[in-house]
């Protein structure tokens, strides 16, 4: 009889959310099978490393915005055209590469302080070399050293905060932090060229000074997250060897993710990349509105990246990312049919807005389908991949405006969000599965206590 009772009440704390014994289950749907689901506020040393991970995604997203705002700039200063130009997006894939391969081997030996130590000397070396002004080829060839950074920072957080309570609204705000940096970038870049009548160069004098900033608050905060820590953390199987990506790169959920992140990549650095240019000439807008408007772009990403986070929380991944699939094919044609340059605007400004959440609601998608001791692998082949879409399409656009005009943006923009469509839509289902998964941890917990 008082087994029955027992068992009784331990069923109904399962279905309040909670685990037997009176003991907390902040999220049922990522319930880890060791230890206790972290938040954004627990252990409180996450606060501050929030804070520095999300200043890591602000200078990333301050890096790629600057480019489409310097092109103009940098074509004057070197003498170029838009194909040569063009090769400037084209060389982080090397370092994104990189950093797939080595990316879940350097979080086994040295952890996330690891990471938080060598990614922003990569932004440091990067920005260094640029702001002397070097030959063009240099400063194609640098930029290999900051996709490496970028590559190991990006799936560094995303995988951690991938697994955190709430975690769909904290990618969001992260990623978020990345539009705002692509946000501000074209403005400050424009105000020091345009405005101040200083080189283009002076730019990447900001650009050291924030990533000295990242150095030393990621080193301090992750300085107590060592590969022995991550090691306990992430228990591999007896039989597994290696640091997880082999396992990672056989699953059919990394490739559809590392597909969904190409394209998407392709989308989002292209387009917002060559928006003001396309603006200026094929619009005919000013050298101001057309500045703005890329700035909307980004502003609409931000926004949407925070705001629609609580949305994906609450209607799940599947749903909602479906939705703003269809309202950004709807937004791509009214930018390419309508040829008015105010509809351009608010157009543009909402595919950012609609496109913004889709990458933290993929990542977060990938975390779910794959077991926590392979997200670090499988998360940075993915992104590395997604890295290569951003340098790819840029550059392609770049070489086909040179003989075609910038027009060809539109129809290159909208082959890629039908591409990522078809791809959203071969991801499997995961709600029943978590479902029957948190059930079974739940019933063998009640049946051990």
């Amino acid at each position: 009889m008082l087994s029955q009772t027992v068992e009784k009440k331990a069923r109904i704390n399962s279905s309040d959310g909670c685990s037997v014994q009176g003991r907390p289950c902040p999220d049922k749907r990522r319930r880890p099978a060791h230890g206790e689901v972290e938040r954004w506020n627990y252990p409180r040393g996450n606060v501050l490393r929030l804070a520095f991970a999300f200043l890591t995604f602000i200078i990333a997203g301050m890096n790629d915005a600057a480019v489409g705002a310097l092109i103009p700039y940098l074509e004057e200063y070197y003498d170029l055209n838009y194909t040569t130009v063009s090769l400037i997006f084209l060389t982080p894939f090397a370092g994104y590469s990189l950093a797939a391969i080595t990316n879940a081997r350097i979080h086994v030996a040295l952890g996330q302080r690891g990471v938080g130590v060598m990614a922003p000397l990569c932004h440091i070396v990067t920005y260094t070399v640029i702001a002397a002004a070097p030959p063009f080829p240099v400063v194609v060839a640098v930029s290999a050293i900051s996709g490496f950074g970028n590559g190991l920072a990006d799936a560094c957080y995303c995988a951690w905060v991938g697994a955190m309570d709430k975690a769909n609204q904290i990618q969001g705000f992260m990623h978020a932090c990345y539009s705002l940096g692509a946000l501000f970038a074209p403005l400050i870049a424009t105000s020091m060229v345009v405005s101040a009548a200083l080189p283009w160069y002076t730019y990447y004098y900001l650009m050291i000074g924030l990533s000295a900033v990242e150095w030393v608050g990621l080193t301090v905060t992750f300085w107590r997250k060592t590969g022995a820590v991550y090691r306990a953390g992430h228990p591999r199987d007896a039989d597994a060897k290696g640091a997880g990506t082999k396992d990672a790169v056989k699953s059919k959920a990394t490739w559809l993710c590392s597909l969904f992140f190409f394209t998407y990549m392709g989308v989002e650095v292209g387009l917002g990349g060559w928006v003001v240019t396309f603006m200026l000439r094929v619009r005919d807008a000013s050298a101001y509105a057309s500045g703005i408007s890329g700035s909307g772009f980004w502003a609409g990403m931000a926004v949407g990246r925070a705001a629609l986070g609580f949305v994906t929380e609450r209607f799940g991944e599947r749903l909602c990312i479906s939705i703003y699939l269809a309202c950004c094919l709807a937004l791509q044609l009214l930018f390419w049919l309508v040829p008015q340059f105010v509809v351009s605007a608010v157009a543009v400004a909402f595919l950012g807005f609609f496109l913004g959440p889709m990458f933290p609601g993929a990542v977060m998608v990938t975390a779910k389908l794959l077991p926590k001791d392979v997200h670090v692998s499988a998360i940075g082949f993915a992104m590395a991949i997604g890295g290569t879409g951003g340098t790819v399409f840029p550059f392609i656009i770049g070489a086909i405006a040179a003989g075609r005009g910038v027009w060809v943006l539109q129809p290159i923009i909208l082959a890629l969000i039908g591409v990522v469509a078809v791809v959203w839509f071969l991801f499997p289902r995961i709600k029943k599965r978590d479902e029957e998964t948190v059930d079974g941890a739940t019933q063998t917990e009640t049946l051990s206590s």
